[in-house]
């Protein structure tokens, strides 16, 4: 209860004189506005000349000619969503899961399995699998395809074994 007593005394202590010095103090002036935000000056007519008529622009105008069709009736009835642009797909190379695989994929895409199985393909036989062929195949571009080849690197587990048995049986 003391401690709050001194607080209060400390932060009111020459409040009111410390709140007009603050009052009188020079304020920043704003930074100057960039010209092209300043009020523009419109000509007198240019009310005028918004509202008017322009009979060649009405020319030019009654030259174009707009055809318009509405989407088919069902695509009207389902709440207004038009239809999207249809996908490419392809059936999948490799799949040992049964009902679990994927079956179709889009066109310029793989499986993880698929690439699995490229880069095993690629690394035993890199003459026979080459970017090239594996682009062709799996409907891939090929600068994909090099670069999956490059920079792609599955995980590969290795043990190895220790350089002294008798540290390992000593436990």
């Amino acid at each position: 209860m003391m401690g709050a007593r001194v607080t209060r005394v400390f932060t009111n202590f020459n409040l009111e004189s410390r709140a007009h010095r603050e009052i009188s103090k020079v304020k920043p002036s704003a930074a100057p506005r960039h010209p092209t935000t300043a009020p523009q000056d419109y000509p007198a007519g240019f009310q005028e000349e918004i509202k008017k008529k322009d009979e060649r622009i009405n020319i030019l105008l009654k030259d174009v000619y707009v055809d318009s069709t509405d989407p088919p009736a069902h695509v009207k009835n389902e709440s207004r969503i038009l239809p999207a642009k249809p996908e490419e797909h392809r059936l999948t190379k490799v799949g040992h899961f049964g009902h679990l695989d994927i079956q179709t994929i889009s066109k310029g895409k793989i499986s993880v399995v698929e690439a699995l199985t490229i880069l095993d393909n690629h690394h035993r036989s890199p003459q026979a699998w080459t970017a090239e062929r594996i682009a062709k195949e799996y409907s891939l571009e090929l600068k994909d395809v090099t670069a999956l080849l490059t920079f792609f690197i599955p995980f590969a587990v290795e043990i190895f074994p220790p350089k002294n048995q008798k540290a390992l049986n000593s436990r």
